[in-house]
C-alpha cells in the first residue's frame, strides 16, 4: 500500500504535471512541442493477468495527437524488480498510444542505487533507459520569485536536497520553499509543508526547527510532529 509520503509526491506531479516536463527539461531531455498535459491511465497490463501499474501517466498534446507519454515513478526504498517493470511500462503505454514514451524516476534523496541511472539492456539490439532526478541533477532552488513562480519544483527542490551535506544550502532552499508555499492555498500548503518537514527533518532538526520558528510557521498535526521527533531521536544518536 502507497505510504503517505509516496502519496504526497504524487500530488505534486498531479496538481502542477508541468513540473515533469521541467524536470526532463534539466535532464537536457529534448521535448517536442505541445499545448498542455493530460493526466493518463497509469494501469499499464496487457492481454496477460500480470499487473503493471505505474505511478503516475501523463501525456504531452499537440492539439488532438500525443506527441509524448511521460511515466512517472517515484521510489522511496529499494526495488531491484524495476529494472524489468520500467521497460514493460514504457512497451505498453507506446502501444496503447502510439506515441513516444520515456520514464522518469525520482529517486526521493535515498542512496542512488546502482541500476537506476542505467541502460538496461532487454537483449541484442534493445535497450531502455530511464531518466533519474536525485540531488545531484535537481535544481537547488533559493530564490523566492522562482520558487513562487513554480512552487511544486520548490518543493521538489527542498525534499531532493535535504539530505546534502552543505546544511546551509539545504536551509536556503527549504526557506525558499516554504514562503512560497504560504501564497497557495490552504489545503496544498498542509501537504506540501508536511513533505519539506518529514524530509528535512530527518536530516537537519535543529536547523530545520530553527528555520521554521524564525518563519512563524508551527507544525501541522500528530503525523508532521511524530516525523520530525524521529528526526530528532536519529540525530541524537548520530552524535552519540
Amino acid at each position: 500500500m502507497p505510504s503517505y509520503r509516496h502519496e504526497l509526491f504524487l500530488f505534486l506531479f498531479r496538481n502542477h504535471s508541468g513540473v515533469a516536463a521541467d524536470l526532463l527539461r534539466n535532464l537536457d531531455v529534448q521535448l517536442p512541442e505541445y499545448d498542455e498535459i493530460r493526466d493518463g491511465s497509469s494501469d499499464l497490463n496487457d492481454l496477460r493477468p500480470a499487473e503493471y501499474r505505474a505511478d503516475l501517466v501523463l501525456l504531452l498534446m499537440r492539439g488532438s495527437q500525443k506527441v509524448l507519454g511521460v511515466i512517472v515513478e517515484v521510489q522511496l526504498g529499494r526495488d531491484e524488480s524495476k529494472p524489468y517493470a520500467w521497460p514493460a511500462y514504457v512497451a505498453n503505454l507506446r502501444a496503447r498510444h502510439r506515441c513516444p514514451v520515456c520514464c522518469l524516476s525520482s529517486r526521493t534523496s535515498m542512496p542512488w542505487p546502482i541500476w537506476a541511472g542505467k541502460s538496461h539492456n532487454l537483449g541484442p539490439g534493445t535497450r531502455c533507459k530511464p531518466w533519474v532526478i536525485g540531488p545531484s541533477n535537481m535544481p537547488a532552488i533559493t530564490a523566492l520569485q522562482d520558487a513562487q513562480e513554480n512552487v511544486e519544483l520548490a518543493v521538489l527542490s527542498a525534499v531532493e536536497h535535504a539530505q546534502s551535506p552543505d546544511n546551509q544550502l539545504a536551509r536556503r532552499i527549504a526557506t525558499a520553499a516554504i514562503l512560497a508555499i504560504a501564497d497557495i492555498d490552504a489545503e496544498r500548503s498542509r501537504l506540501y509543508l508536511d513533505l519539506i518537514q518529514i524530509s528535512l527533518s530527518q536530516n537537519i532538526p535543529e536547523a530545520f526547527e530553527t528555520t521554521m520558528n524564525s518563519l512563524g510557521f508551527e507544525y501541522q498535526g500528530d503525523f508532521s510532529r511524530r516525523y520530525y521527533g524521529q528526526g530528532r531521536q536519529k540525530a541524537r544518536q548520530r552524535a552519540g
